[in-house]
């Protein structure tokens, strides 16, 4: 072990002892950005990037379980991730598929898709839909994986449902715009039933959300850290815990 990893552990353990755990979030939101530039830094390809931050994904969640998190949501894949070239798309939507089959046979957590499945190749469909099936009794942290997500996309998808829902119902236009209201719409997003994220964190130093969960980050806080996704360390993720410990959470009070 190097002095360097040495250091780190004790640092970590030291932040873990001070840590609060009623003030831990119950919904984190990770955006897990640095995939390519941590390659490039490297030495290595795109595809090594990829594969070394779907590696992670296992780690965070350990640590979530240590620390009395309930609910994580990665984005893993967005919209406009879509737009890539083939020769890009296909090795990286091969990963994800890999990722989640991980995470659905690990036997620890509970797997449910956040996104537009439509828009999504038809393997990849029903690696999530099996992930879902096949985890939806276990009794663990909620992983909701964004894989064709976007967060306008989720609104326009919840106003789809919602108009789509009411007009089999036989309500009229003036009818609905008299009950349409922030709990409605919230029941036909991608993640009703669930409790909002308490945070967000997004790695690789950009400090923008990029769309990600616009409706449901409203009053969330967010916690913006400097290294790549595959270099996220125990001690990076203390951290954010603890500076989200710190923070005063008023909700416009």
């Amino acid at each position: 072990m190097k002095l360097r990893d040495l250091v780190y552990g004790l640092y970590a353990r030291r932040v873990e002892g001070r840590l609060d755990h009623a003030q831990v979030p119950k919904h984190i939101g990770v955006i897990l950005d640095g995939n390519r530039r941590w390659a490039r830094a490297a030495g290595g390809t795109i595809e090594q990037g990829h594969k070394a931050g779907a590696s992670k994904i296992q780690e965070l969640l350990g640590w979530c379980s240590e620390t009395d998190v309930e609910v994580v949501t990665l984005w893993l894949l967005s919209t406009d991730n879509l737009d890539r070239p083939e020769e890009q798309l296909v090795p990286l939507l091969s990963i994800i598929e890999g990722a989640v089959r991980d995470l659905a046979s690990d036997g620890r957590w509970r797997v449910h898709h956040v996104g537009n499945r439509d828009l999504l190749p038809a393997h990849t469909q029903t690696v999530l839909k099996e992930a879902e099936r096949d985890t939806e009794h276990i009794d663990g942290i909620l992983v909701n994986v964004a894989v064709g997500y976007g967060g306008r996309q989720e609104i326009a998808d919840a106003v789809r449902s919602l108009l789509h829902d009411h007009a089999s119902k036989g309500t009229t236009f003036d009818e609905l715009a008299e009950i349409v209201d922030i709990d409605l719409i919230s029941e036909h997003l991608y993640t009703r039933g669930q409790p909002d994220p308490d945070l967000v964190i997004r790695t690789s130093g950009e400090q923008r959300l990029s769309g990600f969960m616009l409706w449901q980050s409203a009053h969330s806080e967010y916690y913006f850290c400097e290294v790549f996704w595959p270099a996220f360390r125990k001690v990076d993720f203390l951290r954010a815990l603890r500076d989200y410990a710190a923070r005063h959470r008023r909700y416009g009070g």
